[in-house]
């Protein structure tokens, strides 16, 4: 959607620069001020809600070159990722109204109305008071005012700033609070990464490096432009880089630099290890976010897509049944025969075969084809396409291979299904819930 306000806002800031001759970098206005009313557009509730809190301001549906000129010219400018923090300060402190305002507190569990006292730029944070007589919206909890007065107080009345969903107002005065804010929410949810702060070479600049990439990536995998098999990769590569560099960041902060004990040798190989584990997610993340290299990621995808051809049945007619295991023992190769493969197999034109990982065993598979997966964890680092149609299933050896679901008592088989491309497929599971999950199956 296209905001014909905004678009106007950026505008006026142009012919001024054009009128002055001169471009002032310091961010404060960056739309006119004295248009008559708002020029943004108001968030309505839910069709069907029966939300008693106002409406707040509609920021959330930003286009890509306004996000870019906000972060380029207003918030970061030509930052290094060590100043980060204080150039977004500055921006805040330029731009955001001190006190005075109304907002909501969004959480994953309530939305209240509060009023905000004071802006503490530094923290990104809020001093803020509840709106009485309560407003508030709840998911799954019942909250009174003396609980989210005791919550308040144990905060010091203290909010996040990507917390807060200024309330809708037609006179223009805080649009461009409300604007502040949602620049600085996209920033930390899909820009900023906790690590980028610790760069080696922190002489660069991190506009250039690192924030128009990672929003070009963003625009594109909202635009659908990226496979959704490179999404979910690079997903997965932000989970692990992030867990990582927790674990990194933990056993650092745990070494003694004076201590030569052994547990701290310990430690610090440790720490090496996860240093370049961290530095090899970080490669990988860096590729994809570059837009050449990604679009010769997705062209690749493509293009073994398309060499992909449907076997239909085999000349011979013969079924093969296709076994994923990285190990087995005999009492469960036993198991696996007598539950399984023993009827499967009482044709003579019935062959069993043996596979490491499911990639290759859906590889070899022809129209008919079973493929049965073991318990165990897979490491899938590409899509699967699935030309014909063939039947995957995951068993169940013994009952202590397996973890149970909480609730229903059944083992669990997760598949990455966005990974798995094809034109007719049954997944099953014996005796188990199939759910999405992060690897190719997990049991």
């Amino acid at each position: 959607m296209v905001f014909p306000s905004l678009t106007a806002l950026f505008k006026n800031e142009e012919e001024k620069k054009d009128e002055d001759g001169s471009d002032d970098d310091s961010g404060t206005y960056y739309y006119n001020t004295e248009a008559s009313g708002t020029g943004l557009q108001r968030r309505e509730p839910p069709s069907g809600g029966s939300s008693s809190l106002p409406d707040t301001f509609q920021t959330s549906h930003l286009l890509f070159y306004e996000r870019f000129k906000a972060y380029q010219d207003y918030m970061l400018g030509d930052c290094k990722p060590s100043e980060v923090k204080d150039f977004t300060a500055d921006y805040l402190e330029k731009t955001v109204e001190p006190c005075d305002w109304l907002a909501l507190w969004s959480t994953d569990i309530f939305d209240v109305l509060v009023e905000v006292r004071d802006v503490e730029v530094k923290d990104l944070k809020a001093r803020v008071r509840l709106v009485l007589p309560l407003q508030c919206d709840t998911r799954g909890v019942e909250l009174h005012e003396e609980a989210m007065t005791s919550l308040l107080e144990a905060t010091q009345h203290k909010v996040p700033l990507q917390e807060l969903q200024v309330v809708y107002e037609e006179s223009g005065d805080i649009d461009q609070t409300a604007l502040a804010l949602e620049h600085v929410r996209f920033f930390y949810k899909h820009i900023w990464r906790e690590w980028d702060e610790e760069e080696e070479d922190d002489d660069f600049d991190y506009f250039v490096r690192c924030v128009e990439p990672r929003i070009r990536l963003y625009y594109d995998m909202l635009e659908d432009r990226v496979p959704a098999g490179l999404v979910a990769e690079y997903q997965s590569l932000l989970e692990k880089c992030s867990k990582c560099f927790q674990q990194f960041s933990a056993l650092r902060s745990g070494l003694n630099a004076d201590s030569d004990s052994e547990l701290d040798n310990v430690s610090m190989v440790e720490g090496l290890k996860l240093c370049d584990q961290l530095e090899t997610f970080k490669r990988k993340l860096r590729i994809i976010e570059n837009p050449l290299l990604r679009y010769v990621l997705a062209y690749k995808g493509n293009t073994r897509q398309q060499c992909v051809q449907s076997r239909g049945p085999r000349a011979s007619g013969a079924k093969v049944v296709h076994v994923v295991t990285a190990s087995c023992s005999t009492v469960q190769l036993q198991s696996l025969l007598s539950a399984r493969l023993i009827p499967l197999c009482s044709s003579e034109d019935t062959e069993i075969q043996f596979h490491r990982e499911p990639v290759s065993a859906v590889d070899s598979c022809y129209q008919g084809d079973l493929v049965i997966v073991l318990p165990g964890m897979y490491s899938v680092s590409s899509s699967i396409f699935i030309p014909d149609s063939i039947t995957i299933e995951g068993r169940t050896l013994t009952p202590c291979l397996c973890r149970s679901d909480a609730n229903t008592g059944k083992p669990k088989m997760s598949i990455q299904t966005n990974t798995i491309q094809g034109d007719e497929m049954d997944i099953s599971y014996e005796g188990a819930d199939v759910e999405p999950g992060v690897n190719a199956c997990t049991c």
